[in-house]
Order: C-alpha cells, then sequence, then structure tokens
C-alpha cells in the first residue's frame, strides 16, 4: 500500500474547476471516479503525518529535526527559531517562504554567532542546517504559530501575556542586529534576500518511541521533521523520490509537498505545473501498479485550511469501468 499526503491540492470548488479544465488529468480523474472519497476535517499536512504515524499534536519540531540532523536532542525542552524575512505587501507584513533565502553556511554561522548573546537569556542558539536554527531552552516556552502555517500569510504579533514579554524583547532586539549586520549588507548588494527576524515554534522534547504507532515500513520526505519521527519510529526515511516506483513489499508512506506552498500563495501557474508533475511522475506510475498487481492499494491525503479529503482506491477498484472520470473539483467541499 501506498499512502500520499498532498498539501495543498484543496482550493474551492470553483477555483479548482477554473485551474484544471485544461488540463489532461487521466490518472487522477480515474481514481476520483474508482476510488472512495470521504470529507475530513481541516487539517494540516504535519497534523495529518502525525495522525498517520500516531503521535500527538502539536509535534516537537525542533527536537525532531535535530534528532534527524544531528543527533539525539535528550530529555532537554528545543525550540525552533528559525531566520525568516518578513516583507511588507500593503498593510501587512508577509512570512516569506524561508526557503527562498538560499543562506549559505557561512551566512548562517555568522548570523548565529551575533546573535546568540541576544537569546542568551532563554536559551542556547544552535545551526542544525543554515535553514534551520534551534534553541535549547533553559526555560518552558509558550506557544507559537508553526512556521509552515506561517508562511505566505500575515505575520501575527506576539500576543501580549507576560509569557510573551521576553520573546518580544529578544526578537525586537535581533532585529535590530539583523538591520545593520554586514552579512544583511553584503547580501542586499548582491540582490538578495536578507534576513530581518526570527520565527519560534514547534517547541518541546523528544517524544516517548513506545508511543508511536505505524502501519508504514518506510518513509519518502524531504522534511527534516518528517525524517526525524522515521528515525524516532526506527524505519528506514528517504528523501522523496522525483517520481514513484512500486517498493516490493514495503509500505511506503510519501510526503509530496510541491502543492502547498502555490497554493499558499495564490500562484495558480506554478500551482498547475506541479499538479501536472504529479500526475506524470506519480499518479501514472502508481495506477500503473495498481493495475498489475504491483500495488494493492493507494491512500491519498489531501490536506487544507478549510477542509480534507481522503481517497482510497484498490486495485479491485480499477476494474469498476461502469464509473465514470470524476473532476479534481469533487475534492473541494460542495
Amino acid at each position: 500500500m501506498l499512502t500520499l499526503i498532498v498539501p495543498g491540492l484543496i482550493w474551492t470548488r470553483q477555483a479548482l474547476a477554473d485551474l484544471t479544465y485544461d488540463l489532461p488529468l487521466p490518472a487522477f480523474t480515474t481514481l476520483l471516479g474508482r476510488g472512495r472519497l470521504r470529507r475530513r476535517p481541516p487539517q494540516t499536512g504535519t497534523a495529518a503525518l502525525a495522525e498517520i504515524l500516531g503521535l500527538a499534536t502539536p509535534l516537537p519540531a525542533a527536537a525532531l529535526r535535530r534528532f534527524a540532523l544531528h543527533d539525539h536532542p535528550g530529555d532537554a525542552d528545543w525550540l525552533c527559531l528559525d531566520p525568516v524575512r518578513l516583507s511588507i505587501q500593503q498593510y501587512s507584513l508577509i512570512v516569506d517562504d524561508p526557503q527562498q533565502l538560499k543562506l549559505t553556511d557561512e551566512e548562517s554561522s555568522a548570523l548565529a554567532d551575533s546573535l546568540a548573546p541576544v537569546l542568551a537569556g532563554l536559551g542556547h542558539l544552535e545551526v542544525i542546517s543554515a535553514q534551520a536554527w534551534n534553541l535549547k531552552l533553559t526555560a518552558p516556552a509558550p506557544a507559537f504559530q508553526p512556521l509552515p502555517e506561517a508562511t505566505g500569510r500575515a505575520a501575527a504579533l506576539l500576543p501580549l501575556d507576560a509569557a510573551y514579554t521576553p520573546w518580544r524583547h529578544a526578537i525586537n532586539e535581533a532585529q535590530m542586529l539583523l538591520h545593520v549586520h554586514p552579512v544583511n549588507s553584503a547580501r542586499e548588494a548582491a540582490g538578495q534576500a536578507v534576513v530581518n527576524s526570527l520565527w519560534p515554534w514547534g517547541g518541546g522534547r523528544l517524544p516517548d518511541s513506545s508511543a508511536c504507532i505505524s502501519a508504514h515500513d518506510l518513509l519518502w520526505s524531504d522534511d527534516p521533521v518528517a525524517q526525524g519521527i522515521a528515525r524516532l519510529q526506527q524505519f528506514d526515511c528517504v528523501p522523496l523520490p522525483a517520481a514513484f516506483a512500486a517498493a516490493g513489499t514495503r509500505r511506503p508512506l510519501a510526503v509530496y509537498e510541491a502543492l502547498e506552498q502555490p497554493a499558499r500563495v495564490g500562484d495558480a501557474l506554478v500551482w498547475r505545473d506541479e499538479l501536472a508533475r504529479f500526475e506524470a511522475d506519480w499518479l501514472l506510475p502508481a495506477v500503473d501498479a495498481l493495475r498489475s498487481g504491483r500495488l494493492d492499494a493507494l491512500r491519498l491525503l489531501a490536506p487544507g485550511d478549510s477542509a480534507s479529503a481522503e481517497l482510497q482506491v484498490s486495485r479491485g477498484d480499477l476494474w469498476k469501468f461502469w464509473r465514470k472520470p470524476c473532476a479534481l473539483s469533487e475534492l473541494a467541499p460542495a
């Protein structure tokens, strides 16, 4: 069985109809027509992954990605504190996609070294990768909006509660330091996006591995948080393949994220291109594997902010020729 988590698939029904009316999607429309579609409540991609793998949410992203990219985080509480760029659009500050920064390891280290004293009262700053910084907390932290959910949206101010006061002060001081930092000056001169803030999220400690339950034994994902879950559950995890190929007796779970960001920012052209790629590289080979018996079943989860959907298709379902192909707009709520 193949399980696919594909955030970013669901728009409004009319938007999906307009976006896909001229796209040839024979595999997707066949699967929708012959499979079993179930409506689900709104859900993030991370929450869908946690549900499948038997983990409670919110996930302790900092501890999990440290486990994936570095070593065991121990019993400490960790918090993601990632470098970001906030851009001004009309009357809002928008959280840009952090991957667009393309920081080098040297730039990231230089920025983190300068910021570490500012954050010392909250914890020890550690660079996990150029785009991923963790803070080993010296005291419990309040809850923050996850960066994946904030990306492409207007940045919300931190609450005025007393628990957030030291965080507001530290981030404000960090923003002032970043404004004049030589790394940002060099990037600006080169026409590159600058780091102008930090985003705290994903706090907590590593879960107890005995609490994890999974029907899968292979994870395909480029997300370090997902990779940390796989390591915690002691099954294999590799980067998402370019295309689907049957994995023999393995039970793969794939997280396909290419549609999420263009859907979040409303970039219809990029989304259409990514959907066509998903059809060609994943769904067409999956349908072929179902027909040939190399795959017994396909489960597709489409988590979304306004609604989610789940599609299940068995090998036998493909022989139900009397069921006609179904438009992609059927994924959206009525």
